[in-house]
């Protein structure tokens, strides 16, 4: 699926100067606790579901739609984890991005981890002490996850 088209329509507007953008991240845990991943197409690294909401988007059901996008997988949403500000991320074709993400944890409920679009190489379920190199964010993220305590995560 690539950049929704608000956001070329933007960089057709200002090239790749720094944009501020929506993104919901997820922890997706199946019944025998492993996380859904997926190896970025853009980064080649493993990586959470993550998205950018479109505009007017609920961040539940965007990131949901994006789950499902992505890897073929139907979720339940069952908390809110945290939300964070990330980045200046600089994207391979030099798009610059800072994130306001919005992070949960899902749980799944049906389909087959699949290549649901281009937006993913592999797409896959890991047990917690089998995962591929992760960058910090999202190894911290899954951890946050692991010792949920109800009370999601920010900056205070």
């Amino acid at each position: 699926m690539g950049s929704p088209e608000f956001i070329l329509k933007l960089r057709e507007k200002i090239g790749h100067d720094p944009l501020w953008l929506p993104g919901v991240r997820a922890v997706v845990f199946d019944d025998a606790g492993q996380v859904l991943l997926g190896e970025r197409a853009d980064t080649g690294g493993w990586a959470l579901i993550t998205g950018i909401l479109e505009p007017g988007e609920e961040p539940g059901p965007g990131m949901l739609r994006e789950i499902l996008e992505e890897t073929g997988v139907s979720a339940r949403i069952e908390h809110l984890l945290g939300v964070a500000a990330v980045g200046p991320v600089t994207f391979p074709n030099g798009d610059v991005c800072d994130f306001l993400n919005i992070e949960f944890i899902a749980r799944y409920v049906s389909g087959t981890a699949c290549v649901n679009d281009d937006e993913s190489l592999a797409v896959g379920w890991f047990a917690l002490d089998a995962l591929p190199p992760l960058r910090p964010g999202h190894l911290d993220c899954i951890h946050r996850a692991l010792a949920f305590n109800g009370e999601p995560h920010f900056q205070r």
